[in-house]
C-alpha cells in the first residue's frame, strides 16, 4: 500500500466465493480493519434473502450508499478492507462514488460449479444457495478489477493480492521529455503509483529514467526503467499507460513495440499534440487488439504539467472512468475547485478541441506581438511596453498577457533581451492543422489562418531585408491613436478570436455528432492552459446560453463601443506601414459576418458564366437552381 495514502480494497465476486476468508486474511497481513458489507444489509432485504427471494436494485441502493459513506469514513482515518458482492457495474459505481482514486477491487471468480459446491457446505448464512444462480445472472465483471481464481488456495490468493498491491504501479508514464518528466512529478506529489519509461539509446540517450528518479526527491517510490517489458509487467490491471511522445509515427512505433506485452481492456493514453484524425484511426484499430485508446490533449507547458495542466480527453467513456482520478487529480482547478479535465467526448474529439486551443493561442500570441509594435510606434521602450500591457491587467489580463509583461521586462546586460531575439517564428504544425480542419470544414477561421502565415512571412527573413530595400514605407511621427484605443482594439479582436474558435469546434461537433459542450470546455481553459484569460471565465457562463457569442447582448454591446477604436487603430497602422494582420483581419471579419448583402452574388454569377454552376435567386423563395447564358 502506498505510503500517506489510505486505501479501501473492495473484495468482491459471488455469495461463497470467499469473499470474507480472504478479507479477513488479508486485513491481518496489512493490520487494517476489515469490514462485511453484508453485515450493513437492512432488516428488510435479510428477510427477503432468508425466504429465498432475490434482492432487486432498489433494495441494494441504499445499502450500497451506506457502504460507500462509511468507506468514506473509514479513510480519514485509515486503510480498509471491505467485502460486498457488487455484482454489477452500477452497483459498483455507487461504491466508487468521490473515492475513486482510492479504491482498489479484487474479484474472486470461479465456475458455478465450483462456487455451488462450497455454498452448499456453508452453514449459518442468511442467503440460501437457490439464490446464487440469480447472482451469476446479474454479474458483470469488471475490468477495473484484479482477477484472482479461487481455485488457488486462501494462502495463495493473498500472496498474490498482496504481490500485485505492493510491487505494481498505477499508472505509467512513457517517454521523459520536458512534459512527461513535469507529469511525473505531478503523478507523484499526488500520492500515485508510478512507473517510468525512457528509451535505451546507447551514447545518446541512456537511464534516462534511472537519473531522472534520481534528481527528485518526490520520484523515490517510483520506478524506472528502460526495457519496456519490465516497464509493461510493473503496472496493475488494466494498465494505465500515458504516451508523452512526438506526435505523427512515432506514437504508431510506439503503439507496436507495446503491444506484445499488454493484455485485453489495457488503456493507452495519447498525451502528445496528435492530429485528430490519426486518434480516430488508432482508436479503430486498438479495438480489435482489446485495448482502449484515449487521446488527449494536454496544455499549460513545463510549469502547467507540474503544476496542474488543462486536461481534454477523448475517446471511450468507460476507459475515460478508469483513469479519471489520474488526470483529475493533476489537473488545474477551476475558481470553483473543480479540476481543468473533463470527458469532452467520442473518438479524437479532445485532440481536436487541443488543436483549436492552439490556433486560439496563435492569434493571442500574434495580437500581443502587434500590440507591442504599435506600442514601439509610440517611442515606448520594452520597460515601458511592460508597464502598459500591466496597466491592462484589470480589464483584459491572461496567461499570455502576463508572460509578455516579463518577457519586455527581461534584460541581459544593459540591453532588453527580446531585441536580441533573431525575429523568425516556429510552429509544431498544429496551427497549420486547424487552418485546414477549417478549410475541410468550410468555417472561416481567418483570425487563425493570418496568425499562421504571419509565422511563414517571418521566416522569410533574408527576402524580408532585401525587399525592405525595395519599397518605399512611411516614416512619420504622425500617429493619431491613444494607448486606451489600442486596448479597445486587442478587446475586440480577442473576442472575435475566441468567437471563430469556438465557432470551428460546435460545427465540428454538429458534423461528427460529437456532441461538445462549449461551456464546459470554456471551464477547463480557465486554469492551467496557455489561453486561460478573464474573457474565457466570462465565456464559460455565455456558453450556458447560446453557442454563438457575438449574440451574447453584453458582448455586442461591447463589440459595438469598440469598433470605433479598432477601426482607427488598424487604419492608422496601414497608412504608417505597420504590419498587423490579425488586428485587421478581426476587423474585416467583423465587417463581413455583420454585412447582411455581400458581394458574393457577383461571384456567383462568374461561376455561373464560365462554369454553368447555376445560382439560386432572392426572388425565387423555391430555392430552385438557375443558369443564364450570360453573352
Amino acid at each position: 500500500m502506498e505510503e500517506n495514502k489510505t486505501n479501501v480494497i473492495f473484495i468482491m465476486g459471488v455469495s461463497g466465493c470467499g469473499k470474507s476468508t480472504i478479507g479477513h486474511m488479508l486485513s491481518e497481513v496489512l493490520k487494517i480493519p476489515f469490514f462485511d458489507g453484508d453485515d450493513f444489509h437492512p432488516k428488510k432485504n435479510v428477510r427477503k434473502l432468508s425466504n429465498g427471494i432475490p434482492l432487486t436494485d432498489d433494495d441494494r441502493y441504499n445499502w450500497l450508499v451506506f457502504i460507500n459513506k462509511f468507506a468514506k469514513e473509514q479513510l480519514q482515518k485509515n486503510s480498509c478492507v471491505i467485502v460486498c458482492s457488487a455484482l454489477k457495474k452500477a452497483y459498483r459505481t455507487i461504491l466508487n462514488t468521490d473515492i475513486h482514486s482510492q479504491a482498489k477491487w479484487i474479484h474472486l471468480v470461479g465456475s458455478f460449479e465450483q462456487i455451488s459446491e462450497r455454498l452448499n457446505k456453508r452453514e449459518n448464512h442468511f442467503m440460501p444457495p437457490s439464490l446464487l444462480r440469480s447472482q451469476f445472472d446479474i454479474l458483470e465483471n469488471p475490468q477495473e478489477a484484479l482477477e484472482v481464481n479461487v481455485s488457488l488456495s486462501p494462502t495463495e490468493i493473498v500472496d498474490y493480492i498482496l504481490k500485485e498491491i505492493n510491487n505494481k504501479s498505477e499508472f505509467g508514464l512513457f517517454g521523459l521529455g520536458v512534459m512527461g518528466k513535469s507529469l511525473c512529478r505531478n503523478l507523484a506529489n499526488n500520492g500515485f503509483k508510478i512507473s517510468m519509461f525512457n528509451r535505451h539509446v546507447d551514447g545518446v540517450e541512456e537511464d534516462v529514467a534511472k537519473n531522472f528518479k534520481a534528481d527528485y526527491s518526490e520520484l523515490s517510490q517510483a520506478k524506472a526503467y528502460d526495457d519496456i517489458s519490465a516497464f509493461v509487467n510493473s503496472l496493475q490491471q488494466p494498465r494505465r499507460i500515458m504516451l508523452m511522445v512526438n506526435a505523427g509515427k512515432t506514437i504508431d512505433y510506439v503503439i507496436e513495440d507495446l503491444l506484445p506485452y499488454l493484455s485485453e481492456n489495457d488503456i493507452i493514453i495519447d498525451g502528445g499534440n496528435s492530429n485528430y484524425k490519426k486518434t480516430k484511426e488508432r482508436n479503430e484499430y486498438l479495438k480489435t487488439k482489446g485495448i482502449h485508446f484515449i487521446g488527449t490533449g494536454v496544455s499549460g507547458g513545463e510549469e502547467g504539467a507540474l503544476k496542474g495542466p488543462s486536461i481534454m480527453p477523448s475517446g471511450d467513456k468507460d476507459a475515460y472512468d478508469k483513469v479519471a482520478p489520474f488526470l483529475e487529480t493533476i489537473a488545474a482547478k477551476d475558481k470553483n475547485g473543480l479540476p481543468c479535465c473533463t470527458y469532452v467526448g467520442p473518438e479524437g474529439s479532445g485532440q481536436f478541441i487541443k488543436m483549436v486551443h492552439n490556433g486560439v493561442e496563435y492569434v493571442e500570441m500574434q495580437l500581443l506581438a502587434e500590440i507591442s509594435t504599435i506600442l514601439e510606434k509610440f517611442g515606448q521602450n520594452p520597460d515601458q511596453i511592460a508597464n502598459t500591457l500591466e496597466a491592462w491587467k484589470d480589464t483584459a489580463n491572461s496567461y499570455l498577457l502576463e508572460i509578455t509583461i516579463d518577457i519586455f521586462r527581461k534584460k541581459e546586460g544593459n540591453d532588453w533581451l527580446v531585441n536580441k531575439i533573431l525575429d523568425k517564428a516556429g510552429n509544431k504544425g498544429t496551427g497549420n492543422w486547424t487552418t485546414i480542419a477549417s478549410a475541410e470544414l468550410g468555417v472561416p477561421s481567418t483570425l487563425i489562418a493570418s496568425a499562421l502565415f504571419s509565422r511563414y512571412i517571418s521566416f522569410y527573413k533574408e527576402e524580408r531585408i532585401q525587399l525592405n530595400k525595395n519599397f518605399d514605407k512611411v516614416n512619420t511621427s504622425e500617429f493619431n491613436v491613444t494607448t486606451q484605443e489600442v486596448l479597445e482594439a486587442y478587446q475586440l479582436a480577442r473576442i472575435i478570436n475566441h468567437y471563430q474558435g469556438f465557432k470551428l469546434i460546435a460545427e465540428a461537433s454538429n458534423k461528427f455528432e460529437w456532441n461538445l459542450n462549449l461551456s464546459e470546455i470554456a471551464r477547463i481553459w480557465t486554469n492551467g492552459c496557455i489561453i486561460r484569460s478573464t474573457l474565457m471565465e466570462e465565456l464559460v457562463e455565455i456558453f450556458k446560453q447560446t453557442a454563438n457569442i457575438l449574440t451574447d447582448s453584453l458582448l455586442i454591446k461591447t463589440i459595438n463601443n469598440y469598433k470605433s477604436a479598432g477601426k482607427k487603430v488598424v487604419a492608422q497602422c496601414v497608412l504608417n506601414d505597420i504590419s498587423t494582420s490579425a488586428l485587421s483581419e478581426a476587423i474585416q471579419f467583423l465587417n463581413g459576418i455583420t454585412t447582411a448583402y455581400t458581394s458574393a452574388n457577383i461571384i456567383q454569377a462568374q461561376r455561373d458564366y464560365f462554369g454553368a454552376h447555376t445560382y439560386q435567386r432572392l426572388d425565387d423563395p423555391s430555392g430552385k437552381s438557375h443558369h443564364t447564358n450570360w453573352n
